[in-house]
Order: C-alpha cells, then structure tokens, then sequence
C-alpha cells in the first residue's frame, strides 16, 4: 500500500495579498505600498505579530494600479490570451528588504486557484502565480529573486537597476524592463565629462542600488578623466548626525558639481538638512530614481534644485490610465484597508474620525494633483505595464504551443519554468511604441532622456527633456544634446565651472599636484626644445633635431642658422681690417718699389721684401674666405689658403734671417758661405718651404677634406653652420708645420739679433716672430674653447694680428726711415759704426 502523500499544514496564519482578484492564471507582484516599517523587539515567549508599515506611497500604489489596469487592458484583449483572463495577487514590502523576501515566500505559497486560502493542501503542487512583478528597490529584489530563483519563477523588476543583477548565475529568473545601472553610471560620467567638468563630488544611497551604481560610475569617471573629490554613502534611516556630517562635508568642499546617485526615500532627509541652511548654490546631478520625482517640485524649499540634470526613463502616454486611477474608490472592496487608508491619505480624512476632517467617500480624485493622479511623469509607472505586457506575451506564445501539442478536450498545465523559457525569448512591442526584448542576462535596450529642471514663469519646476541617450546606437553617436535649453544652478546660461585646477594651456603641460587626484595639477611651462599643442597635455613633446620651441612653447620651428656673415657687425669689422691690411700692405710694396733703389730696400734682400709683402696681402685676404655661409669649396678653401699663405710668409721672413746670418758669417774672412745662399738659393728654400706645405694640403683634401656641417650640440636653440675639418689630423698638421717654421724662423732671428750693424733686420724679425708665436699659442685654446661663429672670429683675429705683427714689425721701421728720415737712407749710415747711430 502507497504511503500516503505528506500534507502541508501551515504554523501560522498565511501572509495575505493587499490587492487580488484570481484569474485562470495568476501574477504576483511587490511593491513598497509604505515607506517605513515599523521595527519591534521581539522576546521570542510568543508568536510574533504582523510588522506594521506606516507613511503611505501613492506613487507606489500608482503602480500597483497600473499592474491592474494593464491586466484588465489583457483581459479584454481578443488577441492576447484569448479565453484565459489574469489574476493578481500584490504584497507590500513596506521598503524593507525583509518584507519583501516575505511577500516572496508568501506568493510561492499561496493556495492555487482551486484551493483554500486558509488551506493549502499538498507541499508538490507548483506556485499559484507563474511570474513576480517587483519591486521598486534593489536591495529588496536582490533578495526576492534570490529566494525564487532556485525555483524558476520569474521575476520582472520595474525599477530595480542595480547592474549586479545581470549575473546570471546568481539571479537565473530575473528580468527587468528598466535599463540597468551599467548603462546609466556610464552615461552621467560622460555627461559629466561633456559639460567639462573633472572635479565633482559624490553622494550615494547606502544600499546595493547606491554602492553598485556608484562604483560603476566612479570607474567610468576615472577613465573619462573626471576625479571625485569626495564620496559620501547616507541611508534614510541614518541618524541626524550623519546627514549634518554629510551637509557639511559638501557645503566646505570645493566642488561645485554633485552627483546624487540616491534612491528618493534617501535623498528626502538629506534635502531638509541642506534647505535649513538656504541655497548651497551648487549643480545637482541626478540619477533616474529622483530626477523625475514630482514630489520634490512641489515643495518649494526644494528650490535650489534648479537647474538639476540627470539622466531619466523615457517618458511615456498610457491611454485610459488616468480614467483607471480615478475610478479607484474604497467602496470598490469595502473590507480592503488598503483602500481605505489610500483614500485617507490623499484627501486628509478619517472614516474612523480620527482626524478633524471625516472622510465621507464623495470626495473625488479627479480633483486632486498629486503623485498618484498625476500622469504626466510615466517613467516608471509605463515600466511595470511593459513588464505585465511581456509576462502575458510569453503566456501566450507558451498557450500556442501547448495548443498544437495537446488534446483540446484537456486543459494545458503552465508551470513558472516553462514561463521563464519563454520570457527569454519573448518580442513584442507595446503600445506606447517601444519594442522590448531581453538580452542574455535578462535586460533591456537601456534609452535614456536626459532631463533639465527648468523654473516656469510661475515659479513651478519642471522637467524638460534635451537630450537623450540610446545605448543600441554606435558609441559616437549614443548622445543627442540641445545645450541651447539647458538651464543651469541659479538660472545661469552658461553651464558653472567644476574643476579642481584650471585648464592648463597650450605650451604648458599638467603636474600632479603631491597628494592629491590627477584632477589637481600645476600648469608647468615647457622645458626649451619642447612644446604642447594642446590644452591640458600631460607632456611636453620634444622638436625634431633641426627645430625648436618658439616663446609661446606651442610649435615648433625651424632653428636660425648661424654662421659669420658679412652683413653683421663683427664680420664688418673683421672684414674692414682685412681689406685694411691688405691696403697698408699693398701701399708699403708701392713705397719699396717707389724707393727700390735706395740702399735700405737693396740692403734687405728687395726680393724677398716684395715676395713677403704679397704673401701678407694674401693672408690678409685669406681671412674673407672664413666669412659667410659655408659651402663645400669655401671650407676646403679658407684652410688649405690660409695654410699656404702663411708658409709663404713665414718661408720669406725665414730666408730673410737667414741672409742676415749667412750675411755676417761671409763678413768673416776666407768665408765663402754666400755663394750657398745666394738669390738663387733663396727663391729655391721658399719654394721648397711652400710646397711641403701644398703637399700636406694635397694630402688633407685628398683623404678626408673639410666640409661644411651643421653643429647641433653647442646650442641647441640654434644651428651653428660651420666648417668641419675633416681630418683632424691633416688640420693640425698644417698648422703644426706653419707653427715649425715659425719657432725655427724665431730662434734663427733671436741668434742674430745681436750682430753688429747700424740696422740690424734680425731684431725685427725676431719681435714679429715673438707676436706671430703668441698670437697663435693663444690661438689654440681660444679656438678649442670659442663657441659656434666666434670659432671663426678666433681663427680670423690670429690670421690678422699676426699678419699685421708681421707687417709693422718688419716694414714699419723701413717706412719710417724712408719716409720720414731719409738722411739715414745712405749706404754710409747703413754700414757705419758711429756714436749716433740709429737703434731700432
């Protein structure tokens, strides 16, 4: 014999619906019908009462109606479940979490429709309703879908957008027909970072509603660039200490943005704490939850919420709800108390009379304006029909199909899993003109508007929709703004400034300021070399090698190439004493040509005179060639000239000394020396001196020559354009061998400095030798050490000034004498020895 099937028999009294009618199917739902719960301590000696709720919500109970008046609109529908009609069955939460997951309990036990409320009779039969609508919060759903989702029952939220809530494996049977937060927080950073704003503060609920959608919120801000100064978490059941903590901490901070992401129940208390103290004069940012919320428009000491954004449901038109909501009358189920205390409520009477104003049932709604009547704001209420909607929808493609698989003579069996199937593949569009499905996680296409309050010229607020967010379209094209109707804190135009540092501007870039968000910076200029384009730039960019920052440190430009030039002062200069020396030069040859015949001339060896005074012409003229723009024949010009005129020179001046000393040696007697050094001898050892010196400079072109380069190192604002030598070693070589004739021309002359005669040539010499040698021993770390043009003017100056020592040093005395006293030009003064003679 079968044991016989276990009974259920319950412990207490059954948990009963507020709202119900019973259909041949039906629907539960949980809304928060009061906003408070009264909390008892409970001494476990008896059996615990019912929780009491106080403070009635008519915009939930404008829900709960709505679920009626679309099931009614199914039932008398021909095409959507034809044959069947819809039950309902609605708790209240009372916005407690706790009640809700006990309205939950409730409707998956709740009697079928063929047993007694009083007596369920099997502990195996499926639950009475098939599908939940609920609830407004999401901590509360959290915990509604996650005792029936084990069970497959379906659950549809309204309003609860925490994006947690799209995990999948931790609420399998929940849907939503609102948009989820993941969507919403993403939108206000990007609307924050639209209107410029980086320095904002932040207020959550203190819930999973607030903390979830928040923290998504913060996470996209930081990605947008946007920095929360400070983030404050409030509840409505805080106490007043923690508000004022809260008031303070955004009356002192130093952003004037705030983004309110709070349930309305939790943004109320804080609001009276914030008119207490008058205008705070700051840009509110709201979420969905409050910015529509008529409520708060209605009370004027809410008035510096002016100029409010936020981001709400799209608005929707439900024909024939506000005919429904007015027909809502006490006598409609006489013993309802829920009825009775909405009417109550909304018209401030008792029917107990309790109240000085006794309630008499001809009031009529019709002449109220409140939450509850007005049908202006449907953001959420269009929501709980949309979500009765996709129930029935999924109901009715379930019915086909059982149709086409069953006898007709049976009735089908529906089970809430076979309704949860269908409802993830459900796709209609209702009548308000949005088409809704389900993603895989049970959400939907999240389509915001985005919302502006706006003062009328009565002095009401209200909400005015410019812009709107459309999560299905390309990221790019997701915002539709029209700044031109934004209104913003205080009535201003323009939308208010919220940043902690200014902008930093172009040829700047930012600094983190020590301690504090990257939001906070210094603007800090450029280094030279490099720049920033753009506002705000995080670095500077260094210039290309042959560019540079201009002052602004914006762009870059090309760097002025410098080189000695004939058109600048010094090149003047330089030039004007070269053309100067070779003038005097050229003027002191015509002078010995003039006087060629006189005995100082020939006595001085006339032909090396006149060869020595071209050479020096030409080294005065060999230092144009270091002037102007170099190029690839100038630099091999200006070293390999110099270097052969200056042999020249110093070849010339050499053999003058040595005639000096083959002159005395041939005074000796039986000496013959002369006869090796004659004219003929002497042309030969300038022409040999010389040549070595062309060989060197033949060589130096030859394997490496000079080139001209453009130096990049000594400055770097600034090219400097000059002549690379190539072969270093063929440089110094033609150097060092003008340097070797030049010591050897001294130390010859300073042998002969002492000889006996009225004038004495090797004295001269032997001076001239000692300015060329110093010249050109300071010459080396002058010009090793002398940056870019001045490089040039070192080496011209040693060209000149040993060219002019030279020149006065060796001709001057013989001019002076030639000029001025030519009495002592005789060969007599020349040769004699006498007590006046001339020393120079």
């Amino acid at each position: 014999m079968a044991a016989p099937a276990p009974i259920c028999s319950p412990l207490g009294k059954p948990a009963l619906p507020l709202l119900s009618a019973e259909g041949d199917i039906n629907i539960g739902a949980v809304f928060a019908l009061h906003r408070n719960a009264l909390f008892k301590v409970h001494s476990f000696t008896s059996r615990p009462e019912k929780t009491p709720c106080i403070s009635f919500n008519p915009r939930e109970f404008q829900f709960a109606q709505t679920l009626i008046f679309a099931l009614e609109e199914i039932n008398n529908s021909s095409d959507l479940l034809p044959g069947l009609s819809l039950g309902y069955q609605v708790y209240d939460s009372c916005s407690y979490a706790p009640l809700a997951i006990h309205s939950a309990l409730a409707l998956m036990n709740s009697p079928g429709p063929e047993d007694s409320l009083g007596d369920p009779s099997s502990c195996s039969r499926s639950p009475a309703v098939l599908g939940i609508v609920g609830e407004s919060s999401s901590t509360s759903t959290i915990g509604l879908s996650s005792l029936v989702g084990p069970f497959s029952i379906p659950v549809i939220s309204h309003f609860a957008t925490c994006a947690c809530m799209s995990n999948r494996e931790k609420f399998p049977s929940f849907f939503r027909t609102i948009p989820s937060d993941f969507y919403q927080s993403r939108a206000l950073a990007k609307l924050v970072k639209h209107f410029g704003w980086n320095w904002v503060g932040v207020v959550n609920s203190n819930n999973d509603y607030g903390n979830n959608g928040i923290a998504t919120f913060m996470e996209a801000a930081w990605h947008e660039g946007v920095c929360v100064e400070y983030q404050e978490a409030i509840h409505r059941t805080d106490p007043r200490e923690k508000l004022l903590k809260t008031v303070r901490v955004i009356r002192k901070a130093t952003a004037r943005v705030v983004v309110l992401f709070l349930g309305l129940g939790d943004l109320i208390p804080l609001l009276n704490e914030l008119a207490l103290e008058g205008d705070p004069g700051l840009q509110w940012v709201g979420s969905e939850a409050w910015i529509t919320a008529r409520v708060l428009t209605e009370n004027k000491a809410y008035g510096f919420l002016r100029g409010a954004v936020g981001f709400a449901i799209r608005n929707a038109r439900l024909d024939g709800l506000e005919g429904f909501l007015g027909k809502v009358h006490p006598s409609q189920a006489s013993d309802n108390t829920l009825l009775r205390e909405f009417w109550e409520t909304v018209f401030q009477c008792s029917f107990e009379g309790v109240s000085s104003t006794l309630c008499t049932g001809t009031e009529r709604l019709a002449t109220l304006k409140n939450q509850y009547t007005d049908v202006s704001e449907l953001r959420i209420s269009s929501k709980v029909y949309t979500a009765v909607y996709a129930i029935a929808h999924a109901l009715h493609n379930l019915l086909t199909d059982l149709k086409n698989d069953t006898d007709s003579g049976n009735r089908p069996v529906y089970t809430p899993q076979q309704v949860l199937q269908y409802l993830k593949e459900v796709r209609f569009r209702v009548k308000t003109g949005e088409e809704i499905w389900f993603d895989a996680n049970g959400d939907v296409v999240a389509c915001y508007d985005l919302v502006n309050w706006q003062q009328e010229e009565d002095g009401t607020l209200q909400f005015h929709a410019v812009g709107l967010y459309d999560s299905s379209m390309p990221p790019e094209q997701r915002f539709t703004f029209n700044q031109g109707k934004l209104v913003w804190a205080g009535g201003q135009a323009e939308a208010p400034a919220a940043v902690c540092s200014e902008s930093c501007p172009t040829g700047t870039r930012k600094a983190v300021q020590k301690g504090k968000p990257v939001c906070c910076y210094d603007c800090v200029p450029c280094a030279e070399g490099e720049i920033s384009n753009i506002t705000d730039s995080n670095g500077c960019y260094r210039c290309d090698l042959e560019y540079w920052s201009n002052e602004k440190r914006d762009r870059c430009v090309l760097k002025p190439v410098e080189f000695l030039s004939y058109e600048e002062m010094m090149g003047i200069v330089l030039v004007f004493f070269s053309l100067l020396g070779s003038g005097v030069t050229t003027l002191v040859a015509v002078v010995f040509s003039i006087h060629k015949d006189t005995p100082i001339v020939r006595a001085n060896n006339s032909e090396l005179s006149f060869l020595l005074l071209f050479s020096l012409t030409l080294c005065f003229l060999c230092s144009l060639t270091f002037i102007g723009r170099p190029s690839e024949w100038s630099c091999m010009l200006r070293h390999t000239a110099f270097g052969i005129t200056f042999v020249l020179c110093i070849s010339c001046v050499l053999g003058k000394t040595i005639v000096v000393l083959m002159a005395f040696r041939a005074t000796l007697p039986a000496s013959n020396v002369m006869k090796w050094f004659g004219p003929l001898q002497q042309r030969l050892s300038v022409l040999a001196f010389t040549l070595i010196q062309v060989l060197i400079c033949v060589l130096w072109l030859t394997v490496s020559p000079p080139f001209p380069y453009k130096n990049m190192k000594t400055y770097k604002e600034k090219i400097i354009l000059e002549c690379d030598v190539g072969s270093a070693i063929g440089f110094w070589a033609v150097l060092g061998y003008v340097g070797l004739l030049a010591l050897l021309c001294f130390v010859l002359a300073f042998l002969a400095r002492k000889l006996p005669d009225n004038f004495n040539e090797a004295k001269f010499i032997t001076f001239s030798m000692l300015i060329f040698c110093a010249v050109w021993i300071t010459f080396i770390p002058a010009y090793v050490s002398s940056p870019g043009k001045f490089t040039v003017a070192v080496e011209i100056f040693a060209i000149l000034a040993s060219s002019f020592g030279l020149l006065f040093c060796i001709f001057a005395p013989k001019c002076f004498i030639i000029l001025l006293r030519p009495e002592q030009n005789t060969k007599k003064h020349m040769m004699g020895k006498t007590s006046n003679d001339i020393r120079y």
